[in-house]
């Protein structure tokens, strides 16, 4: 079993991605949190990219972390979620950018950060990180990421924390789900050695995904680490385009539901030896200045609250005994597999 991998079929439930998504603070009170009951985990972002420019906002480095970040993607504050009760029991997905900087940091001119996040993540300890270090390897035409510098990058960053004696994080590698198959794949690994679970992204192309079987003959557990019901047209594989898909609309919702909801939970249940931790996006991606022009996401409101049927859909879904959310002992539940 890898780290953190829950036994007998069950699979984590983590909802992401930024905090108007998730909810439950004093200035974000209509999110998931505020809805639904509350899952084992989320997922937040943060970085190694000083001096990028992401609509406006310059990193600086591990943003999100310590004080409120808005890359264009709505507000993101990691410590201000950790000091509210409704994030307690809860395991942390982070999305880990390295876009533009892999050469540099696996030359060593990150190190000084990562060694500042591998601190901090290791101060969260007992509860469980799981770290998306440069997700979506083979999105070459957003991440443009380099083979020999992402997978040297990987395994410096788990090197360093290994290091510093880090013991509550599992190492994630996520593919897009639809670009690589299964050579390519094998091309972009890291190692055995270095990966503890096998990502990708359910997005409109998930009949493309390629890393259940690859995650399966490597004997790793897959978290889908990024969900949202884009539908698919004829031209999609052209133009990017998707469907309109706003769950507030009924007609729309029930289409999301029947063509991509179905779908999703169907590759759960049909895979239930591989797929162990799923993170749905709740969030409205058309409001946001990241998404605005996005041919895939600028026409896509995926928050479940705001459809009463696909709201009680996903509840009886997510209900079901196999999905893990926050409890008590879900630290120590998580960690028999540590």
């Amino acid at each position: 079993m890898a780290k953190y991998e829950p036994s007998n079929g069950n699979v984590i439930v983590f909802i992401g991605q930024e905090m108007e998504a998730l909810g439950g603070l004093e200035e974000f009170k209509d999110g998931y949190l505020d809805h639904f009951k509350r899952p084992a985990g989320w997922t937040t972002y943060t970085n190694l990219t000083p001096g990028e420019n992401s609509f406006g906002f310059i990193n600086k480095g591990l943003d999100g972390i310590w004080s409120t970040a808005d890359w264009g993607d709505s507000k993101s504050n990691l410590s201000l979620q950790l000091k509210d009760q409704d994030y307690e029991n809860m395991a942390l997905a982070i999305g880990l950018s390295l876009v533009g900087h892999t050469k540099q940091i696996a030359k060593g001119e990150r190190d000084t950060l990562i060694i500042k996040m591998g601190n901090y993540l290791k101060s969260l300890a007992p509860r469980p990180v799981f770290l998306r270090i440069g997700y979506e390897f083979d999105g070459h035409a957003w991440n443009h990421y380099d083979l020999k510098s992402h997978k040297a990058s990987f395994r410096r960053i788990k090197d360093k924390l290994d290091s510093l004696q880090v013991t509550n994080v599992a190492y994630v590698w996520q593919s897009t789900g639809w670009v690589s198959d299964q050579d390519l794949l094998e091309e972009w690994y890291p190692g055995d050695e270095y990966v503890d679970w096998c990502g990708y992204s359910f997005f409109s192309r998930w009949k493309e995904q390629e890393m259940i079987e690859f995650a399966r003959k490597k004997g790793k557990p897959v978290f889908i680490a990024e969900a949202s019901p884009l539908i698919s047209d004829h031209m999609t594989k052209f133009d990017g385009n998707t469907k309109e898909t706003i769950l507030s609309k009924p007609q729309q919702a029930e289409e999301a539901w029947k063509k991509w909801f179905v779908p999703f939970f169907k590759t759960i249940n049909d895979n239930p030896d591989v797929v162990k931790a799923i993170s749905y996006i709740n969030c409205n991606w058309k409001a946001q200045k990241m998404w605005k022009d996005n041919p895939s996401f600028k026409r896509i409101d995926a928050r479940l609250q705001t459809s009463k049927e696909i709201t009680n859909q996903w509840k009886k879904e997510i209900g079901r005994s196999k999905y893990i959310h926050s409890s008590p002992s879900l630290y120590t539940d998580l960690q028999a597999n540590k």
